[in-house]
C-alpha cells in the first residue's frame, strides 16, 4: 500500500540524470540544462535517494553509470521522449490541428521506404510535426506497445497481442559486392562461392542473421571469416572498402544505390521479412492510413521480388521466421 502512496519522480531530477548520461559529466549536463553544477549534482543525489540505489560511479571529477543506471536511463529516455511531444500535441488539440505523427522503424526502412512514402501522401493529411525514430526491431515493437509511437515498421518477428499487424512483406536478400569483385560479373551469385570470402552480415541472431546462417549450413559452406553489424548501411560501406562481400536486406541497398557497390541476386532465397504495426484496437487516422498504403506501393516498386503475405497465414509465416517445425505453441 505504501508504494501506491509514493509521489511521482521529479521531472527536473530525471532531466538532470538524462543530461549527465548524454554529456558524460556533471559540468556538461549543467551547460546543456542551463543550470548550475551544484544544482545538477544535488538533483542527481536526490534522485538516487528517492529510488534507493546509485545511478553513477564517482571517482573524483570522473563519473560513469552503474549497471542499474544504464537500465534506468533507458526508461527515463522513453519517458522524456514522450513528454517532449505532449506540448505540441496539446497545442494541436487547442487549434483543432492534426496531432504530431510518431513513427518508429528500423534504420533500413526509415531510410529506404519512409521518405518516399511520406512524399506520396497528400500533404493535407500530414501534421506539421512528424517524428521519426530509428530503432532496433525490438525497440520499434516496444515503442508501439507503449503508445509512444503511433505506427511502426520493423523486421519480423512482431507477434504480440497488443499489436495490430497491417501487412507483412517478403523480399529476397541480395549479395552486395565491391565493384571490382569478379563475382559481380555473374547474373546470380552462388552462396558457396560467397562463403570463400569474408562475409559481412547482420548481427541479431533472432532475425535475419538466423536465416543467413541456416542458408550457409544448408549449402554446406559456412564462411570462416565474418564481420557482423546491426546496420545495413554499415555493411554496404564495408563492402565498398573491399572488406568483404555482404548479404543484405534489399530495402536499404536498392533505395540508396551506393556508389562502388554492385547488387546481385543469390542462388538461394534468404527472405527478408518486415511489416507494419500499430497499437491494437486503435483505428488508423487518415494520415497514417495513407502512409500505410504508400509504404506498400513504394516497396512494391522498389524491391525486386517483393510480395505481400496474408497475415492470417500463421503457419507459413512461422516457418519463414523461425524455420520449419512445430511452432504453434511458441506463437501462443
Amino acid at each position: 500500500m505504501r508504494q501506491m502512496d509514493r509521489s511521482p519522480l521529479d521531472i527536473r531530477q530525471l532531466e538532470a540524470f538524462a543530461a549527465v548520461m548524454s554529456a558524460g559529466s556533471i559540468t556538461g549536463a549543467a551547460r546543456l540544462l542551463d543550470r548550475s553544477q551544484p544544482a545538477v549534482t544535488r538533483q542527481i543525489r536526490e534522485l538516487e535517494a528517492e529510488i534507493g540505489y546509485e545511478l553513477l560511479h564517482r571517482s573524483g571529477p570522473r563519473i560513469s553509470p552503474t549497471q542499474r543506471g544504464v537500465q534506468f536511463h533507458a526508461q527515463v529516455e522513453r519517458l522524456l521522449f514522450g513528454l517532449r511531444h505532449i506540448r505540441a500535441r496539446a497545442e494541436a488539440i487547442g487549434v483543432a490541428a492534426l496531432p504530431a505523427l510518431e513513427i518508429a522503424c528500423i534504420s533500413a526502412l526509415a531510410a529506404g521506404l519512409v521518405p518516399d512514402a511520406l512524399a506520396a501522401v497528400e500533404p493535407a493529411l500530414l501534421p506539421d510535426q512528424i517524428h521519426i525514430q530509428s530503432l532496433s526491431a525490438e525497440g520499434v515493437v516496444q515503442q508501439v506497445l507503449s503508445h509512444t509511437a503511433d505506427f511502426g515498421i520493423a523486421s519480423l518477428p512482431v507477434e504480440h497481442p497488443g499489436l495490430e499487424v497491417h501487412w507483412i512483406a517478403q523480399a529476397p536478400c541480395l549479395a552486395a559486392l565491391a565493384l571490382d569483385d569478379p563475382l559481380g560479373q555473374r547474373d546470380v551469385v552462388p552462396l558457396r562461392d560467397l562463403a570463400q570470402r569474408r562475409v559481412i552480415t547482420m548481427a541479431n541472431p533472432y532475425r535475419l542473421r538466423r536465416r543467413v546462417d541456416d542458408a550457409f549450413a544448408a549449402a554446406g559452406a559456412m564462411p570462416a571469416r565474418l564481420i557482423d553489424t546491426n546496420s545495413s548501411l554499415t555493411a554496404l560501406a564495408l563492402v565498398r572498402r573491399g572488406l568483404g562481400a555482404a548479404i543484405v536486406e534489399p530495402v536499404m541497398a536498392c533505395a540508396l544505390e551506393l556508389q562502388g557497390v554492385v547488387l546481385r541476386p543469390l542462388d538461394v532465397d534468404i527472405p527478408f521479412l518486415f511489416g507494419a504495426v500499430s497499437p491494437a484496437a486503435h483505428p488508423l487516422p487518415p494520415g497514417i492510413s495513407a502512409l500505410n498504403e504508400a509504404l506498400v506501393k513504394v516497396a512494391a516498386g522498389l524491391i525486386p521480388g517483393f510480395r505481400l503475405h496474408d497475415t492470417a497465414g500463421a503457419d507459413l509465416l512461422s516457418n519463414l521466421v523461425y524455420g520449419p517445425g512445430d511452432h504453434k505453441e511458441a506463437l501462443r
